[in-house]
Formats: C-alpha cells, sequence, structure tokens
C-alpha cells in the first residue's frame, strides 16, 4: 500500500550539500519534465515583475526569487523534513526510528509541483512553486499529466491512498485503471452527522501517515488501514473509491 502526499507550501531552509544536480530522484523517467518545469520556473524569476506576477509575491516574499534562481546550486534534504505544512507536523517527524524512516521511503509518495512523482525520502531543495502556479508559455498541468502517468504505471501493484489536494488531484491524476482512494476527511457529531472538514483536514491526513508509518508492518489492504487508523483514534470506512477519514467533532473543539 501506498500513501500519496501533497507538498506544503512552507518549507524549511537549509541541508547538506549535496545539489538537486547529485542526488537522485525517484522515478529517473520524469526528469525530462522536471527540467522543463524547473527551467521554466528560472526563466520567469529572472526579473522582479516576472516573479512577482507568476508566483504572487508579497514585498516579504521578495527573496523568494533568489532563492528559486539558486535551485540548482541550493543544499537539499528528505522531503518529509524538507515540508514544514500542517500536514507534515500531525505526523510527528521528530521522533522518527529508523524503521519508521524505511517506512516512509517505501511507502510515502509525495507529488510535487516542480520534481513531480517522488519518494518522500528523495533529497529536494527549497523552492517556491503550487500546483495553481501559471508559469509563461508553460502549462504544469499539461507537463504532469502527459508525463506522469509512466511513473504511475511503476504501481499496479498495490493500493494507493490519495491523501492530495483537489489542487495536485488536478494536476496529476491518477489513471483510472489503477486501484486508488481519495481520502475526504469528515467530522462526526454525537448525533452521528457527518460534515467535511476543513480545518482539520490536513491534521487528521498527518495523523494517519504518522499511525501508517509507526505499525509494526505497514498496511496491506484497506482493513489493516483502518485498523492503523482506529489506533490514531480515526474512524475509517470507504464507498467505492472514496475513503472517509472521521474524526471527532467533540474531540477537535477540545
Amino acid at each position: 500500500m501506498l500513501l500519496l502526499l501533497p507538498p506544503s507550501e512552507t518549507k524549511k531552509i537549509g541541508g547538506t550539500n549535496l545539489t538537486i544536480e547529485q542526488v537522485h530522484l525517484s522515478y529517473g523517467q520524469l526528469n525530462e519534465a522536471r527540467d522543463l518545469v524547473l527551467d521554466a520556473l528560472i526563466k520567469v524569476c529572472r526579473t522582479k515583475a516576472g516573479a512577482v506576477k507568476a508566483l504572487k509575491l508579497s514585498p516579504k516574499q521578495l527573496g523568494d526569487r533568489e532563492l528559486n534562481l539558486g535551485i540548482r546550486q541550493a543544499s537539499t534534504m528528505p522531503a518529509y523534513e524538507r515540508y514544514e505544512g500542517t500536514l507534515y507536523k500531525a505526523i510527528g517527524l521528530d521522533t522518527f526510528t529508523s524503521h519508521e524512516v524505511e517506512l516512509m521511503r517505501a511507502n510515502v509518495l509525495i507529488q510535487s509541483a516542480l520534481f513531480g512523482l517522488i519518494s518522500a525520502t528523495d533529497r529536494i531543495p527549497w523552492y517556491r512553486l503550487s500546483a495553481n502556479t501559471v508559469l509563461p508559455k508553460l502549462s504544469l498541468k499539461k507537463v504532469w499529466q502527459e508525463h506522469q502517468v509512466a511513473a504511475f504505471n511503476r504501481l499496479v501493484d498495490m493500493p494507493i491512498i490519495d491523501l492530495r489536494s483537489k489542487a495536485y488531484v488536478d494536476l496529476a491524476p491518477i489513471p483510472e485503471h489503477l486501484d486508488s482512494y481519495w481520502v475526504e476527511v469528515v467530522a462526526e457529531d454525537s448525533k452521528g452527522q457527518r460534515r467535511a472538514l476543513n480545518h482539520f483536514n490536513k491534521t487528521a491526513k498527518g495523523e494517519l501517515v504518522g499511525a501508517f508509518v509507526r505499525a509494526k508492518q505497514a498496511p496491506k489492504t484497506l482493513a489493516q488501514l483502518k485498523a492503523v487508523a482506529k489506533k490514531a483514534g480515526l474512524g475509517l470506512e470507504v464507498e467505492g473509491k472514496i475513503i472517509y477519514l472521521i474524526t471527532s467533532e467533540v474531540i477537535r473543539k477540545k
């Protein structure tokens, strides 16, 4: 079983001296697409006006343009450490053992707007680029929908649990012939009524990922995933190709 995560807008600065040109990202068949996107990103960042427009930079974010220009020479760190958003904080990365890191490597994937499909342990630099960014003369959706199918087709032997936001699902949809399930987080009140969650959506997903990688053995079936979710205080129900991750309103209000 594979978990597919979105990246986060918030990223940690720094890393080791290895650059993106010195490391090997998973799914090498995406390298051509990665180069296309990176070239377009660097090109738009060569002018302040172009970067501000494309990346929607505020005056306080103008330094992000310089960081993007230096991506090829920038230090790298594992992707699961690079991303610092709510989902990743909820995983509880600070307490990982070497066994749990290995489970991340083998079972957790991330969909990046810049690098496409990568393993959670692949080393990447800091960057600013989101699924909704409009780059001049290059469509992120066209690039990733054309190229990422080949990477997805390598995942035919195991179910994919899609925890991505809708923007990243649209960026690179999972082919219909693969066994995949999209996760929707809902809250359940004392009367059994459910409603979609916004604020705790990423937190609940992160808690599921954390419970997954802390299991003695990675879940291989939906029944095993349900048991893992239960240990994290979450309900899990499957309806067709949708997994409802159920969290208690009572718990969340405390």
